[in-house]
């Protein structure tokens, strides 16, 4: 159909990369999904490039697959990236309202969004995403969308997302270098909010934690907005090495033992339940207790909600949201771990699964493909708008119009 295009995530983690190949027509909100491809990622790590030959054979592997089952070719994606490397900041912007009327268009919000990126930072990092949280005209403050109003003074608090210039390059370089265009390189953790977080969610008050291996994404939102950012140092591939250390096996033993047999439920478990690891492993023969599996987990998994807890300490809004946590990524599948990010956060709790998606849905009904499906929707809903900043390095949400109807309730 003349109507219909493809659009293409890539979520490059450290543990696994996934790609996905969708199809949309201009006037639907759901995209129909085609294609599907997932590889290890042996060539990063904490979210970087650390073998380029490594990275590019592993997303190479991926794309095949997902080309073979959508019967297309790939040329260009929307690329995810996290990781220790992102780093947020806040920022305000201060301009002077001219022309007719001292009406505010929106070249006024360009320039307004300018004045605030232009914030001291490093040499060494390059801003990813610049999301407005609210503006202020004249003496009138929280205004979601200012064009059309009248004033002679308008301002913007904004939320920047950077990171590290050489690992976003690299990861560019990977992508160049197995045929891919890359449209967008977006945060993670923004990707997953657009197909897991409803606009309700986000208008309430609500936190999205994205588990993945190597890092866990926290994103605050309110008002329809993100207002707070960051990445902890401390994700699922955490809880394997606790494991090999604990109960003293082979790091790939301690994988299965996590995917087979992993909770965080410890009370649940009988005494003296063990688990023969000569039936999984091929190195290692001797017996674990399986509440001593638990108690290694559960101890993992409380230093990571408490480190979330701790963030929203940080912005006034521990155990304030409404609307909830919803935990995102692969670290989330544990059994028992919504019950203790509830505990923990004194918040309600739910996993995310990705919506607004039709076709091979059965294959991606998970919390760990929330970050591509992400990707289709930022594609889908951004993709053909022009940008707010016409700088190459600042990539952000899409026109302003687009960007705030999305957003106003």
């Amino acid at each position: 159909m003349s109507n219909q295009k493809i659009i293409v995530g890539i979520d490059v983690g450290t543990s696994k990369i996934r790609t996905v190949v969708g199809t949309v027509q201009d006037k639907k909100s759901t995209i129909n999904l085609i294609g599907i491809g997932i590889s290890p990622s042996e060539g990063l790590r904490k979210g970087m490039v650390s073998d380029i030959d490594e990275a590019v054979s592993n997303i190479t592997a991926c794309l095949e697959d997902a080309e073979r089952m959508a019967g297309e070719q790939i040329h260009r994606a929307y690329i995810s990236t996290s990781g220790g490397h992102i780093e947020t900041y806040d920022s305000k912007g201060v301009i002077a309202i001219n022309g007719n009327n001292s009406e505010i268009t929106e070249d006024d919000v360009d320039r307004v969004l300018d004045a605030a990126q232009t914030v001291s930072l490093p040499s060494n990092r390059e801003i990813l995403r610049i999301i407005p949280k609210n503006f202020a005209v004249d003496s009138q403050r929280n205004i979601k969308y200012p064009v059309g109003m009248t004033g002679i003074r308008l301002e913007v608090e904004a939320h920047i997302i950077t990171g590290q210039l050489a690992a976003v390059k690299n990861l560019e370089k990977c992508m160049y270098q197995t045929g891919i265009d890359t449209e967008e390189i977006v945060p993670s953790v923004l990707a997953c909010a657009e197909c897991v977080l409803d606009r309700k969610q986000k208008e309430l008050g609500s936190v999205l934690i994205e588990i993945g291996a190597s890092s866990t994404n926290v994103a605050v939102f309110e008002e329809g907005a993100v207002i707070y950012s960051s990445v902890l140092p401390v994700g699922g591939s955490h809880v394997t090495n606790d494991l090999a250390i604990g109960l003293r096996c082979a790091i790939d033993t301690a994988e299965k033992v996590k995917i087979e047999y992993g909770t965080c439920l410890e009370a649940d478990i009988p005494e003296r339940e063990e688990i023969d690891l000569s039936q999984i492993s091929k190195t290692d023969e001797h017996s674990i207790p399986k509440k001593q599996v638990a108690r290694i987990i559960r101890a993992r998994y409380d230093e990571i909600f408490l480190m979330a807890r701790d963030e929203l300490a940080k912005i006034g809004r521990e155990g304030l949201l409404p609307a909830g946590a919803v935990l995102v990524g692969g670290g989330v599948k544990i059994p028992g771990v919504v019950d203790l990010a509830r505990d923990t956060l004194q918040l309600p709790v739910q996993i995310g699964f990705p919506k607004e998606i039709e076709g091979i849905v059965d294959r991606v009904d998970d919390p760990s493909y929330a970050c591509c499906i992400g990707l289709l929707h930022f594609n889908h809903r951004y993709g053909n708008t022009k940008s707010i900043l016409d700088f190459s390095f600042l990539k952000p949400f899409g026109k302003v119009g687009q960007w705030f109807k999305n957003f106003i309730p």
